[in-house]
C-alpha cells in the first residue's frame, strides 16, 4: 500500500486496503489504482511499481527517485481530473450521473468509476488488459467499499496519506 501501513487504522480503513490490494494482485493488468475524495485528495492508493521503487530507494546508498511521475500522487490528480471533466460534459448533455469512464491510449489505459458518496476510483492499466475484466472488478470494490466509505473513514484516510507522504 502506498497510503499507509496497518498500524492504527480502523479496521475499516484496513479492509480497504486489503480490497484495493486484492484488486492489483488479482486482475491481470492492473498497474496502479487510487481512491480519490470528491474533493480530490488521494485517500487509497496501490501502486506496485512505485513499491518496488520505494523498496530499491531505500536501499542504503541507493538514489531517490527524481520525481512523482508515474506515482499515484499523479493518478490521484488524472482521477480527479477526468471525474470532474465527465460530470460537467453529462451536466451540459442532461446525461445524468456519470458511472464509468475510460480513456484507452496508446500504451495503457484509465479507468474512473464514481463511488456512492463522490469519490472515485481509478485505475491505470496495461495496453493488453480485458478492459470488461477491469470494469468488472472496479464494479465489484465499488459495491463493496461505497458504503463504508463514511466522512469519518475518509477523513481517517486523507490523514494516514498525509503522514506517510510527509515521512518520506
Amino acid at each position: 500500500m502506498t497510503a499507509t501501513g496497518t498500524f492504527g487504522l480502523s479496521s475499516e480503513a484496513r479492509n480497504l486496503q486489503w480490497l484495493l490490494g486484492n484488486l492489483v494482485e488479482e486482475v491481470p493488468g492492473v498497474r496502479s489504482v487510487a481512491v480519490v475524495s470528491s474533493d480530490g485528495l488521494l485517500l487509497l492508493s496501490s501502486d506496485p511499481e512505485a513499491q518496488a521503487q520505494a523498496a530499491q530507494a531505500a536501499a542504503p546508498g541507493a538514489d531517490r527517485p527524481a520525481g512523482p511521475r508515474g506515482s499515484s500522487a499523479d493518478l490521484a490528480t488524472i482521477v480527479s481530473g477526468i471525474g470532474s471533466l465527465t460530470v460537467g460534459a453529462a451536466r451540459l448533455m442532461d446525461g445524468g450521473g456519470v458511472k464509468q469512464t475510460m480513456v484507452a491510449m496508446e500504451d495503457g489505459s484509465v479507468f474512473v468509476m464514481s463511488i456512492s458518496d463522490g469519490s472515485l476510483l481509478g485505475v491505470h492499466a496495461t495496453p493488453d488488459c480485458d478492459m470488461s475484466v477491469i470494469a468488472y472488478h472496479m464494479a465489484l470494490f465499488v459495491g463493496r467499499a461505497g458504503h463504508v466509505l463514511t466522512p469519518e473513514l475518509r477523513s481517517e484516510l486523507a490523514k494516514s496519506v498525509q503522514t506517510a507522504e510527509s515521512a518520506r
